[in-house]
């Protein structure tokens, strides 16, 4: 499995519950992808959701095989659609987490963090001090201190390591590209699994509606709901490994 992380994050975000999974699955293998722009991968142009999911490709044919199962997270979840798209043969399985596929207006806890790196570009005294700056944004403290990785110490004090910019191009390239044509007529051989955190709105009514829908018609396409908000990595990891432990092929 491929496990991508969204905007802001980076692979070992995910790393318990991967650990977690294995355990339970030891027949599975998952690669933490860090997606360019973000975590150990290096700056890249463009800063796109396809530019990403040609990584991807590139990655697979680094690992000398294709990825059996996909997962993506918000911004990574879109990703994972593109490159289903691009392969020959579609992975057994996408899993997307709390991610909407079709294109729409900028919006959301991802978008409403790009102020909170705006307005507190830092340098902060301490990681403490990135946290509470978050938490000030009116994020919870497991959020904040999820966000604060990204933060690092130089000679000047704590700063971010993400550029605002190019996250912003990011998540504007996230809300343009539609990728509905995969998530409604998924490849043969391919099941996607779409997780809706029940406390987020990234998955709206409609696309809720859209999505049973084309299980209904294909067979192919599952919607689970799940509690908690949008950074379910963080905020309800039980429900995430359930759900994988249970269903992963």
């Amino acid at each position: 499995m491929l496990l991508l992380h969204g905007i802001y994050g980076a692979g070992r975000n995910w790393g318990s519950v991967a650990r977690r999974l294995v355990r339970v699955r030891p027949e599975w293998r998952i690669v933490l992808v860090d997606l360019r722009s973000h975590g150990r991968s290096p700056r890249l142009d463009p800063h796109t959701v396809e530019a990403c999911a040609d990584d991807l490709m590139r990655l697979e044919e680094h690992l000398g095989r294709a990825a059996d199962a996909v997962l993506g997270h918000s911004f990574g979840g879109k990703v994972a659609l593109l490159h289903a798209r691009r392969r020959a043969v579609g992975p057994k399985q996408l899993w997307i987490i709390d991610s909407a596929p079709g294109a729409g207006r900028p919006g959301g806890g991802a978008w409403r963090m790009l102020g909170v790196l705006r307005r507190h570009p830092g340098p902060f005294g301490s990681r403490a001090e990135v946290v509470g700056a978050v938490e000030g944004e009116g994020y919870s403290p497991l959020v904040a201190n999820w966000m604060a990785i990204n933060a690092v110490r130089g000679r000047e004090g704590w700063g971010w390591r993400l550029d605002p910019d190019e996250m912003e191009a990011y998540l504007r390239d996230y809300f343009r590209v539609d990728a509905w044509d995969i998530a409604e007529s998924p490849p043969p051989g391919t099941t996607i699994h779409f997780v809706k955190a029940r406390g987020s709105s990234v998955l709206a009514e409609a696309d809720v509606e859209r999505i049973r829908a084309a299980g209904r018609r294909t067979g192919h396409v599952v919607l689970h709901e799940v509690e908690g908000g949008h950074w379910l990595n963080t905020e309800n990891p039980d429900a995430v490994h359930q759900l994988l432990a249970g269903v992963l092929q």
